[in-house]
């Protein structure tokens, strides 16, 4: 058996794919990785510019789409909507073979809504409703902004991804939006909690990429000798919070009525700099009830040489000796956060917008 199926089957961690484009889903990769142990998959808009840019395998849809007077924006959703309902098949059987633990396929709302409560719930909910498959996560990003719209899209049962957490303080108001929306549905008539799952996005070595520049700018033994340890310090602390929150009489009462926790997912994780192991943020936070979602060159690297072993709740002092030191050295771990979470929204913003350019472009020579 591979690593990865045994990520799952020794340790409990969910392994998902990072990746889609539909080569994969033409070619018969997305179901040799399923069968290889991937139990689900993310997608973002970065991904799917990469996608959709880089292969001519998408022409002949937006060519009917064009023909059919499709604006841009439709185009965009029905290539990318296209890929996600056959990840979606792809992963059906394991949905319901894992009594709807696993299988899942992620679709992020328009990333320029990342600021926009209303209209990030009204976007989350119609993707919900048009694709109406019930091994969906929506993305919502766990901006300020973000918190409402996922609570209001728990509390009417619906399944969601929340994305680009970077802090230990939002991390928790995710999990708190998590728990007061299944408190909502519960009072609704007929609901079922066991029906609504969720996961929270929290991202790793983009962590150790600003961090590391930080300490390096600040130069003194103590700073140095922190780099490359603030992201998996911080992935720990997290799962230590995570333990906390789904525990005790206020969360079993959901328990006992079917609540699923919603499981910490460990984002962004092949490693940026290559002075480091390139299955760092895979070994060192492996534990139960966790998803790690990986690039491709990720699994292959893990299935070759990653450890398996438990991890996630190993080195808890030292993580918290980790997290006071680099506020001792003059890192400040808020700003750290809230700069990672504005390079994410507008990285995001602008995969989205290059697309939507590139397929204005294309539209053009696709009519002649």
């Amino acid at each position: 058996m591979s690593r990865i199926k045994n990520l799952y089957a020794e340790q409990g961690q969910s392994p998902w794919l990072d990746n889609l484009k539909r080569s994969y889903l033409t070619g018969g990769t997305l179901r040799a990785l399923v069968k290889s142990g991937i139990r689900g998959l993310t997608s973002n808009p970065t991904i799917f510019q990469k996608a959709i840019q880089g292969s001519a395998d998408y022409d002949e849809q937006q060519r009917e789409l064009v023909r059919a007077g499709a604006s841009v924006s439709e185009q965009y959703w029905a290539l990318v909507l296209s890929d996600i309902n056959g990840a979606l098949d792809e992963f059906a059987d394991l949905y319901r073979d894992s009594n709807r633990g696993d299988g899942f396929v992620s679709v992020e709302v328009e990333p320029a809504l990342a600021h926009d409560e209303a209209g990030t719930a009204l976007a989350a909910r119609s993707l919900h409703e048009q694709i109406a498959r019930p091994n969906l996560m929506v993305k919502i990003p766990g901006t300020t902004e973000g918190i409402g719209a996922i609570r209001q899209m728990i509390a009417e049962g619906r399944s969601i991804n929340i994305t680009l957490i970077f802090s230990l303080d939002a991390y928790q108001r995710v999990m708190d939006a998590y728990v007061d929306g299944l408190e909502t549905y519960a009072a609704t008539k007929n609901p079922d909690l066991a029906g609504v799952a969720s996961v929270a996005s929290f991202f790793i070595s983009r962590v150790d990429s600003e961090v590391d520049a930080r300490l390096d700018a600040i130069g003194t033994p103590a700073a140095l000798a922190l780099r490359g340890k603030a992201a998996v310090a911080q992935g720990k602390l997290a799962y230590q919070a995570f333990r906390r929150t789904f525990s005790g009489p206020r969360w079993q009462a959901l328990a006992d009525r079917g609540a699923v926790v919603q499981r910490p997912l460990w984002a962004s994780t092949s490693t940026k700099n290559p002075a480091y192991p390139d299955t760092l943020y895979v070994d060192q936070l492996i534990g139960p009830d966790t998803v790690n979602t990986l690039p491709d060159a990720t699994i292959d690297a893990f299935n070759d040489h990653g450890t398996l072993e438990r991890t996630i709740d190993d080195g808890v002092a030292h993580a918290e000796a980790v997290w006071r030191e680099l506020g001792e050295v003059g890192v400040d771990m808020e700003d750290v956060a809230a700069k990672l979470e504005r390079e994410g929204v507008a990285s995001f913003t602008k995969s989205f917008d290059d697309l939507l350019a590139a397929l204005a472009e294309k539209a053009e020579t696709l009519r002649s």
